[in-house]
């Protein structure tokens, strides 16, 4: 596959939700993710909600890896700097590689669009776990809706393309 080429069809998105204070009724963010990519064309594969704790995220995460369908992985949820807030910590271990410079314009594009220098508080990431790109979110609508139209939705077909490759 040439450099640049794109995977063609929808892909398959898993999404998980990270929360000890939101119900599933209360989890707009997580709405809000499958929203955006279904409207981009994509096919929720797997849809999960966990607390906050670094066991139950790996034991979910774990379990969609095998699954062909699952193309990607995003989650919300858990990625400030409370001490509650461990899922990067339960994720990183989890990366084969981490994508920098997702974090790197998620906070940019925070800081100069919405949150200023709130954005230095954000641990938003990305990286790659059984050829599957994962994207780590906060918790937040706007958080969301940035990462999702501004870098996820615009580079993913790239990314899977990227990640199949040598396949």
């Amino acid at each position: 596959m040439a450099h640049g080429k794109e995977t063609e069809g929808p892909l398959g998105i898993a999404v998980l939700t990270i929360s000890d204070t939101r119900t599933e009724a209360e989890d707009t963010a997580g709405a809000l993710i499958v929203r955006l990519a279904e409207e981009a064309g994509h096919r929720i594969t797997e849809r999960g909600w966990v607390r906050d704790d670094p066991d139950e995220i790996r034991d979910m995460l774990s379990g969609w890896f095998p699954n062909d369908e699952v193309d990607a992985v995003i989650t919300t949820g858990g990625t400030g700097i409370a001490a509650r807030d461990i899922t990067l910590e339960a994720i990183r271990p989890m990366f084969s590689k981490e994508i920098d410079g997702f974090g790197e314009l998620f906070r940019y594009l925070s800081f100069a669009e919405d949150v200023g220098t709130k954005a230095l508080l954000s641990r938003a990431a990305a990286g790659v776990s059984s050829d599957k790109a994962i994207f780590v979110l906060p918790g937040s609508r706007g958080a969301v809706r940035l990462a999702m139209e501004r870098l996820i939705l615009p580079e993913l077909r790239h990314i899977t393309a990227e990640l199949r490759k040598d396949r």
